[in-house]
């Protein structure tokens, strides 16, 4: 799923446990690990890292370090481009005033223009994070197909226990409005009808994926899905929310706020951003 797996990586307290969590998703996905160092490279920085890899027991014949000088975000990038990297993995910073984790200006750059799937850990651990409850998005999206078997994918390699998908009824408004003056009997039968039909839209994918022995619960809302997302996972104290991006964000997008950036600016649990 993820042959290529990267991590930037900076000489900080969190390096320690980001190291520990990377090395846990290296080995179940049987990946190659490529560590990004924005900085000059030096013979003690790299005997620092060498002896971060031996703590870890991360096998150096299998790890690529890269070393790049310039701004940041545009290096992580440039590097994930050149070295094919499928899966990027980053950490939140933890806003204390607010009691919430966010991303910085760099991370969200990540997000945006990462050519692959960007992992975002709030709380990255020594002993590594237990992805237990995972929630997927299910709402009709051209990439929904996609996060889902992915997602699902993703799950069951972690050894999840439970695996939610929250579907968003289309213009739920709109349609509940249009049938207001209907019946009582013909509004629910309307409401019914709409759950099911977005039931069955995440029955149907799930056909055509091998879930094995997951535990899969379908939920409906009416609600905007980044909002809705962001409350169920705090409700149920989800450990992982698995989404997908499938287009660049414009000017607009940033003058309006888009779903993706909802989420960014909430990130109620440890984010995995899947892109086609």
């Amino acid at each position: 799923m993820f042959p290529k797996i990267a991590l930037a990586v900076a000489f900080s307290p969190r390096m320690e446990a980001l190291l520990a969590e990377t090395k846990r998703l290296v080995e179940l996905f049987h990946s190659e690990l490529i560590l990004i160092h924005i900085g000059e490279k030096t013979d003690e920085l790299e005997a620092e890292f060498k002896k971060a890899l031996q703590r870890h027991g991360i096998e150096e014949s299998r790890t690529k370090i890269i070393w790049k000088d310039g701004k940041p975000g545009k290096m992580i990038l440039q590097a994930c481009k050149e070295e094919k990297v499928d899966l990027l993995v980053a950490g939140a910073m933890k806003d204390e005033g607010f009691l919430k984790y966010y991303l910085g200006s760099v991370g969200r750059k990540i997000i945006r223009k990462s050519p692959c799937a960007v992992l975002t850990l709030i709380n990255p651990k020594l002993e590594t994070t237990e992805f237990s409850k995972v929630v997927l998005n299910g709402t009709q999206l051209e990439i929904t197909p996609f996060v889902l078997a992915n997602g699902v994918g993703f799950s069951r390699e972690v050894h999840a226990d439970q695996v939610h998908i929250l579907n968003e009824i289309k213009m739920y408004g709109l349609q509940m409005g249009t049938a207001g003056e209907d019946s009582e009997e013909e509004i629910a039968h309307t409401r019914r009808q709409l759950v099911q039909d977005e039931m069955t839209y995440v029955q149907d994918i799930l056909k055509a994926i091998d879930t094995k022995d997951l535990k899969i619960n379908i939920k409906v809302t009416g609600g905007k899905w980044a909002v809705e997302l962001g409350r169920f996972c705090e409700k149920i104290e989800a450990d992982l929310l698995v989404v997908g991006d499938d287009q660049r964000l414009t000017f607009f997008d940033r003058l309006f706020p888009h779903d993706l950036e909802d989420l960014l600016s909430t990130l109620p649990c440890n984010l995995l951003i899947l892109k086609n």
